[in-house]
């Protein structure tokens, strides 16, 4: 007999799938990667020593900030992605490079791979958005072999990035069911206990990337206004609230002013998470 509740969350997560993929396509994710978090790739790579030959996967890759720098050293990498639609500029970027990789369609909680498949697995700030992070955790050591290695970036919910996060969350839906904010991932006590037993050599260290293109903080709102796709999507949701958008102006655009004002830029807090499958 069919499990009626089985098809039920079957349904909700496809939907809720379709609805990240759509939200990563609105805007222009890739020119926001290539503006403010390209160094990200070359440093996850880094971290984790990527080596001629060896079979990468580069888990939610967006356009390929990681993978491309993985591909650069010689390895055999496979760019997945919820969102296809972001892949053209990825496979443009690639060929600028020089270098050749695999673009594939994949959900980071059902990877489309075998056991064992990979040397490496890497993540900028990408996998932290799957909504259900032990399903997440647990395809990236299915498909890593043992010995092999796992390197993620994610933003602190302490950072920039997590503070916008904060700042949205009165004006955003509720989560689903299930369903985990993404910046636990940038705590280093949450990763850890999502891995578990099944890694060993974790580290863990807190660094920022830097964001010096906005002068203000409205230049900061206008552009993740236009560019971020979780940002453009609680405008759509309160789109018919004057009030509540006007709201979000405010937050987003003071925000941009106390970070700015401290320096001139924008610091953004990550968490680099490495560790060796068991």
């Amino acid at each position: 007999m069919t499990d009626l509740n089985t098809i039920a969350i079957d349904e909700a997560d496809q939907a809720l799938k379709a609805k990240h993929r759509a939200m990563w396509a609105s805007g222009d994710y890739p020119t926001l990667a290539h503006d403010l978090i390209w160094s990200l790739g070359p440093r996850v790579v880094e971290a984790v020593d990527v080596r001629s030959g060896e079979r990468v996967i580069d888990i939610a890759a967006g356009s390929g900030n990681a993978a491309i720098p993985a591909a650069q050293r010689g390895a055999d990498v496979v760019a997945t992605d919820l969102t296809p639609e972001l892949f053209g500029d990825g496979h443009r970027r690639a060929q600028e490079a020089g270098v050749e990789l695999e673009w594939r369609p994949a959900d980071a909680e059902v990877l489309p791979f075998g056991e064992d498949e990979f040397d490496v697995a890497i993540s900028t700030v990408g996998v932290m958005f799957a909504p259900h992070h032990e399903r997440s955790a647990g395809e990236i050591t299915r498909v890593v072999r043992p010995g092999g290695r796992i390197g993620l970036i994610s933003w602190t919910p302490q950072g920039f990035i997590g503070q916008l996060f904060a700042a949205l969350k009165p004006f955003n839906a509720p989560l689903p069911a299930g369903a985990r904010p993404a910046p636990l991932w940038g705590e280093e006590s949450h990763v850890r206990e999502l891995f578990g037993d099944r890694v060993a050599d974790v580290r863990a260290v807190r660094e920022s990337v830097r964001f010096d293109r906005f002068a203000t903080g409205e230049e900061f709102r206008a552009y993740f206004a236009s560019h971020y796709g979780p940002t453009i999507a609680v405008y759509n949701r309160n789109a018919d609230d004057p009030a509540a958008v006007a709201a979000i102006d405010e937050a987003l655009r003071g925000l941009g002013d106390r970070a700015i004002a401290r320096d001139g830029v924008i610091d953004s807090e990550f968490l680099l998470f490495t560790a060796t499958v068991r």
